[in-house]
């Protein structure tokens, strides 16, 4: 397994769209965070936190992720290189994990360099260190949790068509659908009801470990979700020997 998810990230590197997501990532964060007047312009706000950021991250993941893992499976079925694939020693099982494992460890990357702005905000506090670091962890926790889930329904998509234009609206679809949409259903319900369709939610669980606490029911949700997910995404793949 661990030759194939090496062969993915390789694979993933040696096309323009790696470096494209990376730099249009880091690229509109930037301008949103630093340049760009408004309400997330940290410099505007007068505030050392990276608080602005973890609200963007997951509505740019929201296309970038899909933009990674629409070629998972889909050109693998295309070119037909799928069941070449399928020939080596490995289990459906371990096929979706290398890919899955891959795009998670791409997006982590494509992260990192974020790292500089927490450091640019730490020196620019009014005290030198003046930001709430346990706030700033779990959030960067919660951004990982939710880069698995999008990546995990990305990975699904991809597996259901040979055409990646389709999967990527798809996984536009479903990232959204579980990021903000059980959120909008939820006002529709009174306020218990509500509360409960929004635990379906990817937000309401991301918010909570953004808050620095790393609850155990936010960390049981993502990782049932990636479980429920990437085990319809298994059983996709074994339906073609049924």
């Amino acid at each position: 397994m661990f030759r194939l998810l090496r062969k993915e990230i390789q694979v993933f590197f040696s096309s323009l769209i790696a470096y494209l997501v990376i730099f249009v990532f880091l690229v509109l964060n930037t301008l949103f965070l630093w340049v760009f007047p408004g309400e997330y312009n940290i410099l505007d706000n007068g505030f050392s936190s990276l608080e602005n950021f973890f609200i963007l991250a997951p509505w740019v993941f929201l296309f970038l992720i899909p933009a990674v893992t629409m070629r998972s499976f889909s050109e693998e079925l295309k070119n037909g290189t799928f069941e070449l694939l399928a020939t080596k020693p490995l289990t459906d099982t371990q096929i979706v994990l290398a890919k899955f494992l891959s795009t998670i460890f791409i997006v982590i990357l494509a992260t990192i360099p974020s790292l500089v702005y927490f450091y640019t905000i730490y020196q620019l506090g009014q005290e030198v260190g003046n930001i709430d670091i346990g706030g700033t962890i779990g959030s960067y926790i919660g951004l990982l949790f939710l880069t698995a889930g999008y990546s995990a329904l990305g990975i699904l998509c991809s597996s259901l068509t040979s055409n990646q234009i389709v999967s990527f609206i798809v996984s536009v679809f479903l990232c959204f659908l579980f990021f903000i949409g059980f959120d909008s259903i939820a006002g529709l319900f009174d306020a218990k009801t509500g509360f409960f369709v929004e635990q379906f939610g990817i937000n309401a669980h991301y918010v909570s470990l953004s808050r620095g606490l790393i609850d155990v029911k936010d960390v049981v949700y993502f990782l049932a979700l990636n479980t429920i997910v990437l085990s319809t995404c298994i059983l996709k793949l074994q339906s073609r020997k049924w």
